[in-house]
């Protein structure tokens, strides 16, 4: 073979070697990155999401609703979170109080099963579910604000106890509503769902969940809108 041939099959070797392995670290790289507990599968919307929604067995994860951002949290100590003192921690704004209203009458008409209703304890995510009017409202520092993390363990432990919290399975024939905070979700699950938004994640019964599907408050109107 000439001498210069076999020069340009060595390098064209060596270069597809290359390629090999850098789509390879690429490929590493990209699980290295998934959210932890988030299954891939075909995201729902409209009549699917509500036939889901209807059926129950879903963890439904309700950022606050819309609130005032000339407001701002002043946390000097444990349990300042739970102030409805607008100049001590942001609350919800008008427009938020009434979006919260409307979300739930719109789930009422709808039919969606709640069985319970968690919220983290800040005044603006118990706030937002009391207006949301599914049920009795609980508190829980499993889904608590990761600003405040240190009071509670930590950030990761904060984010181990709020996947686990997804991953319970409802009672059957409903779902659980959980109101808590952007940071969470968006750490937890590397979804970031808007200010009144609603994620809907499915427990699996294997320690882990699937993301199904989100919907706005735009959203839920237009599916409890007559036909």
């Amino acid at each position: 073979m000439h001498p210069a041939w076999k020069a340009k099959i060595t390098v064209n070797i060596g270069i597809k070697r290359f390629i090999d392995r850098l789509a390879l670290m690429l490929a590493l790289l990209g699980t290295a990155c998934s959210p932890a507990n988030v299954v891939s599968q075909q995201v729902l919307t409209g009549g699917a999401l509500l036939k889901t929604l209807q059926s129950g067995g879903n963890n439904i994860y309700f950022r606050h609703a819309q609130t005032d951002w000339s407001q701002s949290d002043h946390i000097e100590r444990a349990g300042d979170w739970t102030s409805c003192d607008a100049s001590r921690v942001r609350q919800l704004s008008d427009e938020g109080r009434r979006t919260a209203k409307a979300v739930g009458a719109h789930m009422r008409t709808l039919r969606i099963p709640v069985s319970k209703v968690l919220a983290s304890p800040y005044c603006r995510t118990v706030e937002t579910a009391e207006l949301l009017d599914l049920g009795a409202v609980g508190t829980t520092t499993d889904i608590m604000n990761l600003r405040v993390a240190e009071y509670f363990g930590g950030r990761e432990a904060i984010l181990k106890r709020a996947r686990l919290r997804l991953a319970m399975t409802p009672p059957p024939g409903s779902n659980i509503v959980l109101v808590a905070h952007g940071n969470v979700a968006r750490d937890a699950t590397d979804v970031y769902p808007g200010e009144a938004e609603a994620v809907v994640f499915r427990a699996r019964g294997d320690g882990d969940f699937t993301f199904i599907g989100r919907l706005t408050p735009e959203q839920w109107a237009e599916l409890a809108r007559p036909n």
